[in-house]
């Protein structure tokens, strides 16, 4: 699934889910994965993993309970530290590249019907499409990591 060339254009045009990672490349146990978000996720966090997010297109803000707000846009790269709380958000469409290890759960250990495991993710997706959805505490989101 991960051997060879991978097209970056390509691998974006085949992601038809909101919020739900695609993973496109592994090495020394970290997972390369694509998604397009749109909307306001869940607040969540990864108790033992950092989590890196590079922004492609669009723009997108990373909420934070305990710091200030982080905006991120074309080209930009910002590491979320293990165990800190976050809600990634964006107002349009936004596609990005999250790096972390293959073991990192798509919303920590918050349990959403949005979530994804692992296998969704190395098969291009899930059974759910999602659009947008209110959420509990996340409010609108459609469905990370």
């Amino acid at each position: 699934m991960m051997d060879g060339v991978r097209n970056l254009d390509r691998e974006f045009d085949g992601i038809t889910e909101q919020w739900s990672p695609r993973v496109i490349a592994a090495a020394n146990g970290q997972y390369v994965k694509l998604a397009k978000v749109q909307g306001e996720f869940v607040w969540h966090d990864h108790a033992d993993e950092d989590e890196v997010f590079i922004v492609f297109r669009g723009r997108l803000v990373l909420r934070f309970r305990d710091r200030a707000d982080v905006t991120l846009g074309p080209g930009d790269v910002y590491v979320v530290p293990k165990g800190v709380e976050h809600c990634p958000v964006a107002e349009d469409e936004c596609w990005l590249m999250l790096l972390e290890p293959a073991e990192t759960k798509h919303t920590g250990d918050v349990e959403t019907p949005f979530t994804r495991s692992v296998e969704e993710q190395l098969s291009g997706g899930g059974p759910r499409p999602v659009t947008a959805v209110r959420g509990g505490t996340g409010g609108v989101f459609g469905s990370g990591n």
